[in-house]
């Protein structure tokens, strides 16, 4: 998983916590979600008692709309706000429909790895592995299908930062790129990277540069303001879980 190597190659400040979906990995042997937002609840509830500000989601693809659901959930419960939602690798989530048509029903294994080879992230010798293959197309077929059926809901809008990051070759235009920008009313920032959907492998080292940046700055930001409020305030280590 991308984010456990990313834990090696960040700063002490920063702390990244993967998390696992029902179905995967550890979880296994957990039934697939088939309800986005449902899904953002039970996460919101998993972690909410754990969380000890400040802290920062990141999610790339699915992850982003998952995180920006598990951030509604979270406000939802009364928990504290992130110091930062970072959305990753997709189109702002009341821009979705033409993006997602086809994607309600599910996909033949043909389909889906013919989407494989358009996202280009999966070597050919991946895609001919059959036992490989048998494990992960289930878990992709769901993942389409949160995605499909994902239906938007308005909301007031989140009062933290919003940081989202694209490839300047993946399928998303910059009109649903910079209408993140409407989901909340703090500042908005949008970094292009060389690539495609998979820019974050192929450009990591230059993501990680660029979302420390960002992270850094609303961390100093959030500092600067407690410090206006108390006479001993101090840097806190941010922490940052992960949707995938």
């Amino acid at each position: 998983m991308v984010y456990n190597r990313w834990r090696q190659r960040v700063p002490a400040w920063l702390k990244i916590h993967p998390l696992e979906l029902p179905g995967r990995g550890i979880r296994h042997n957990e039934p697939l979600a088939n309800d986005l937002s449902m899904l953002a609840k039970a996460l919101a509830r998993q972690i909410g008692a754990q969380l000890t500000p400040p802290y920062a989601v990141f999610g790339h693809s699915l992850g982003a709309l998952l995180g920006f659901e598990v951030v509604h959930a979270l406000r939802a419960f009364d928990c504290a706000p992130p110091l930062a939602l970072c959305a990753s690798g997709t189109s702002a989530p009341t821009l979705r429909e033409d993006r997602e048509r086809g994607y309600d029903q599910p996909k033949s294994d043909e389909a889906l790895i013919a989407d494989l080879r358009k996202f280009q992230g999966t070597p050919e010798h991946v895609l001919a592995n059959e036992e490989l293959m048998s494990l992960t197309l289930p878990v992709l077929r769901a993942d389409f299908l949160l995605c499909g059926r994902y239906r938007y809901r308005l909301r007031s809008q989140l009062r933290c930062p919003l940081h989202v990051f694209a490839g300047k070759s993946d399928d998303v235009s910059a009109g649903q790129l910079a209408a993140w920008a409407d989901e909340t009313s703090g500042k908005f920032s949008l970094d292009m990277f060389d690539g495609g959907h998979f820019f974050i492998h192929e450009r990591e080292p230059e993501v990680l540069r660029v979302l420390m940046q960002r992270l850094g700055a609303d961390l100093h930001q959030s500092n600067a303001d407690a410090s206006s409020n108390t006479d001993t305030a101090s840097p806190t280590p941010l922490s940052a879980p992960a949707a995938r």
